[in-house]
């Protein structure tokens, strides 16, 4: 990622922020409804659900000009990942519903810089998620 794709997803996060739980709602709103299947990965409390969701993506979002730093969570997330049943083509679901969740939130500012930002940020993210998931497989093999 460019410093001014680091720089736009996380100008662009400070908007979601203030409606977060908004967003999260949003968001798995729009998993379920395009992914009936991945409703069965989940269990209990979404709104506790949707309040992690929201706290990851901002450890990740202030930690991307410093990904080296960040990366041992991000790798964590992915095994964790694993036992929860997800699969590497989850991913793209799951980034689908996040660019989703974002216009809908940043509306008029959720220009095509931004969406290409945020694409940009999510391909690490979810790169690094199945890298580890995918390790932790093998090891376990």
């Amino acid at each position: 990622m460019t410093p001014e794709q680091i720089r736009l997803v996380q100008d662009s996060f400070n908007e979601v922020i203030p409606i977060s739980d908004q967003a999260a709602e949003l968001f798995y709103g729009r998993l379920f409804s395009e992914n009936p299947q991945f409703k069965a990965l989940f269990s209990g409390d979404m709104q506790g659900q949707g309040k992690k969701l929201m706290q990851h993506l901002n450890m990740v979002v202030r930690g991307l000009n410093k990904i080296e730093q960040i990366a041992p969570a991000v790798q964590s997330l992915g095994r964790k990942h694993v036992d929860y049943g997800v699969k590497p083509e989850d991913y793209a679901a799951v980034g689908q519903a996040l660019i989703w969740t974002l216009e809908q939130g940043l509306g008029r500012n959720f220009t095509p810089e931004v969406r290409d930002a945020w694409l940009a940020a999510y391909q690490v993210l979810a790169t690094t998620m199945i890298e580890a998931a995918s390790h932790e497989s093998k090891d376990a093999a």
